[in-house]
Parts: structure tokens; C-alpha cells; sequence
């Protein structure tokens, strides 16, 4: 059994099309509340975290009715067109119509509902890859489908560079151009996926071949056949308190971390123009730099990994971001050099985006994967609607200089919990295919 890498490729672009989205909302968003609507930073990171909290019930929600869904065209598709047609007609009017208008009350019920129509579809568009793969070669398909995503980012991050050109006074910029180019970037990602991608048909493919169980699920069949009442012993077991205490200190961990990252990548658009002085989107090019880092950097941190275990790349990853933070911070003025520690932070998150969420399910039995992978999402969901209000409040009454201290000391606790993780530290052997060294969480 072999993964089709070109049928990977083509139900990529669903999340191609999703990171392009969200490369421009965190970027571009919080410089139109604040230039256009005059949106203070502690009202501003609330609206930021909208979208955070909407994921917290509309990605279990559509996933669930997407599960239960049987359509002429699928179980995902007709979720992954009415979302994407719903974003790119209200992600116009948002800005064609709300931001000119001026009125704020106009351009919050816009972005409201396009919140609401991205969470229409990311769920179904993310289970799209595990519905029409063989389980044992999800792991190299997620891969595909993290490198699709990146794509997406980066081709914002491009056309930001080339499209979007800042006027003397921010909030008379013309975001026209460069909505149009992601429009297109999304219709044509998801028409891609329509056209080549026959649901229905690849399921039954698979399921002919019997490629749709996991191992976990034939051991499991196997077990409750030959052993059924041991299984139901075991599953009543409770996790070990010692094992229970290493997961509580890697899921704090993951929140500290989350909130240092997500701060920066949520006020640096805004931080270059208020602490450098910097109006013309070179902030675009140091998340680039971070973005393709990182992209690159999978494959060495798998090696390190395996050398000298999960905990140790994680511990490191932390200290090469933190450090980077420091320096960043020290910064007066804004010089290309910044660009390598901009670098640096993008390995030191692959390092610990690479091996946390392993962590988690090596300490959690077969059957509770899912229940554990939903408590990580929680924690780092939550990370990402604290941050932005509590970071916000700061830059705004305080100083935006405080923008890279609050991301080292969010980062100096998560390796202080990181350090009373106990458990999980197996040290993963390198991958039989390249591409599985690349599968990491959304």
C-alpha cells in the first residue's frame, strides 16, 4: 500500500486555502481596527481572540455534522464549498464595503460572520486527508497537507510584499488588491479540490482495501474478540498520578507557549510601525523568514530527536525562541539582521511544535487518543484568546515595548513547567519516508 502523493497534494490545497486566510487576518486585521477604526490595543486584542473562542465550538460542531453528512459529493465537500464561498464574498464586503464605510458596528458583524463561515469548513477540510487515506500512511499525508498549508502562508506573505502598499496615513491604505489576490488564491485552491477530488468514489476505493482502519482499531477488534472482558478491565484503568502530573505540566506548558508566540505574531504588524517606525510591510518579510525556517528545520529537528529525546529539542526550541525574543527586543531600530532571529524563533517553534503534541499521546492509552488530542487543542485555543486581551492591555497601557518581554517570560515559564515533565520523553526513531519527519499538529 502506497500513499497517492499526487491525490495528497490536490485535498492539500483545502488547507492551502485555509492558511491563506488566516495568514491575512493576523496580520492584516489588527492594523485596520487600529488605523482605520482607531481600536484601542486591549479592544483590539479582544476581537483577535474571536476567532479562537468560535473555534472552541464551531470545529467540534461542523466536524460532528460533516461526520454524519451523506451527500452526492461527499461528506466534507459540500462544507468545504458553502464555507469558502461564504468567506471570500463577506471577506469583499468586509473590506470593499465595512472598511470604507467607517462604521465600526458594520465591519464587526462582517467579520463576525466570516469567523463564522471559516468555521463552517475548517474542521471538514482538515479531516478530508484522514477520510480519503490509507491510516498507515496518514502520518506522511499529514505531512503533505502541513507543507500545503505553508504554501498558503507564504504566498500571503509574498503578495503582501508585492501588493499591498502602505499610505502615508495607514488607514487611507488600499487593501483592495492584495483581498483579491487570497479571493483568488481560495477560490482556486478549493476549485483545484473540487475537480480532481471525487469523495464518494476514493472512500470506497479504501474501504475496498480495507485502508481505513487504524491499527489501534484492528487490535482493538482483535482484543475484544479473544479477550473482551481484559479489555474492558483495562480501559477502566486510570492514568498513573505521576504520568497524570507530567501531563498537566506539558499541557501548561503548551499554554505559556502558545501565549509568548501568539502575541508576537498577532502584534508584530502593528509593533514595527509603533516601536520602528516602519510603514512599508517589511514586517512581512521576517514572518516569512520565520515561516520557511521553520518549514525547513523538520527534518534536522526529527534527527535531534531522536538523539537525545523529545524533552531535551523541546527545552532547546524554547531557549533559542526566548533568546530570540531578548534580542529582537533590544532593537531600536529596525535593521535586516533582525531577520536572523526572526529565523531562529521559527526553529526554536518547530523544535517544540514537533515533538509536544507526541508527548501528549505517548502518556495516554490507544483508546483515549482523542479525548487527549482535544484537552491539547483546548490548552493552546486558550493560550491564543488570553493573549491578545492580556498583551493588548499592556502595549496599550504600558508601552509596546513590552511586546518581546511578555513573549521571553511566557516563554521562561513554559521552560521552568517543561522541566517537571516526567513522562512521554521517548525518543522517536527517524522515519522510513522523509516526508514523514514533517508531521506535525495544525
Amino acid at each position: 500500500m502506497k500513499l497517492n502523493y499526487k491525490r495528497t497534494v490536490f485535498i492539500g490545497f483545502a488547507f492551502l486555502s485555509i492558511c491563506a486566510f488566516w495568514q491575512f487576518y493576523d496580520n492584516e486585521i489588527p492594523k485596520i481596527l487600529k488605523y482605520s477604526f482607531g481600536l484601542g490595543e486591549t479592544a483590539t486584542g479582544i476581537v483577535m481572540a474571536l476567532d479562537n473562542v468560535f473555534a472552541l465550538f464551531l470545529l467540534p460542531l461542523f466536524g460532528n455534522l460533516s461526520d454524519h453528512t451523506d451527500s452526492k459529493i461527499g461528506k466534507r465537500m459540500p462544507y468545504i464549498l458553502v464555507g469558502t464561498a461564504l468567506s471570500v464574498v463577506l471577506l469583499y464586503a468586509l473590506i470593499a464595503v465595512a472598511r470604507k464605510s467607517g462604521n465600526l458596528l458594520l465591519f464587526m458583524f462582517g467579520l463576525l460572520f466570516i469567523l463564522f463561515a471559516m468555521g463552517i469548513y475548517r474542521s471538514p477540510a482538515v479531516s478530508l486527508m484522514p477520510d480519503l487515506t490509507p491510516a498507515p500512511l496518514r502520518s506522511a499525508g499529514n505531512a503533505i497537507i502541513n507543507l500545503m498549508g505553508t504554501v498558503g502562508g507564504i504566498f500571503v506573505l509574498v503578495m503582501t510584499k508585492v501588493l499591498l502598499k502602505e499610505a502615508e496615513d495607514p488607514a487611507g491604505t488600499d487593501y483592495m488588491p492584495f483581498v483579491i489576490s487570497i479571493i483568488i488564491c481560495m477560490v482556486l485552491s478549493v476549485g483545484i479540490l473540487f475537480f480532481t477530488i471525487n469523495e464518494k468514489n476514493i472512500r470506497k476505493e479504501i474501504e475496498a482495501e480495507g485502508g481505513l482502519k487504524s491499527l489501534g482499531e484492528k487490535f482493538e477488534e482483535k482484543t475484544s474478540e479473544d479477550a473482551e472482558g481484559a479489555v474492558r478491565e483495562e480501559t477502566k484503568s486510570k492514568m498513573p498520578s505521576e504520568v497524570k502530573m507530567s501531563l498537566i505540566f506539558l499541557l501548561v506548558s503548551v499554554f505559556f507557549w502558545y501565549t509568548a508566540y501568539n502575541a508576537v505574531t498577532t502584534a508584530f504588524s502593528r509593533f514595527v510601525g509603533v516601536v520602528w517606525n516602519l510603514h512599508n510591510n517589511d514586517y512581512a518579510t521576517c514572518l516569512l523568514v520565520a515561516t520557511i525556517a521553520a518549514t525547513l528545520s523538520y527534518l534536522p529537528i526529527a534527527y535531534v530527536s531522536g538523539k537525545i529525546g523529545r524533552k531535551k529539542t523541546i527545552l532547546c526550541g524554547i531557549t533559542l525562541m526566548a533568546a530570540s525574543f531578548v534580542i529582537t527586543g533590544m532593537y531600536q531600530h529596525f535593521s535586516g539582521s533582525i531577520n536572523i532571529f526572526f529565523a531562529l524563533v521559527g526553529i526554536g517553534w518547530a523544535a517544540i511544535n514537533v515533538n509536544s503534541y507526541p508527548m501528549v499521546v505517548e502518556m495516554c492509552k490507544a483508546g483515549e487518543i482523542g479525548k487527549y488530542t482535544g484537552t491539547y487543542y483546548t490548552f493552546s485555543m486558550a493560550a491564543q484568546v488570553f493573549t491578545p486581551v492580556f498583551s493588548g492591555y499592556l502595549l496599550e497601557h504600558i508601552s509596546y515595548k513590552t511586546l518581546f518581554p511578555y513573549a521571553f517570560i511566557f516563554s521562561a515559564l513554559a521552560f521552568l513547567t517543561m522541566l517537571m515533565v516526567r513522562h512521554g520523553d521517548t525518543r522517536p526513531d527517524m522515519k522510513g519516508n522523509i516526508l514523514e519527519n514533517f508531521d506535525v499538529d495544525e
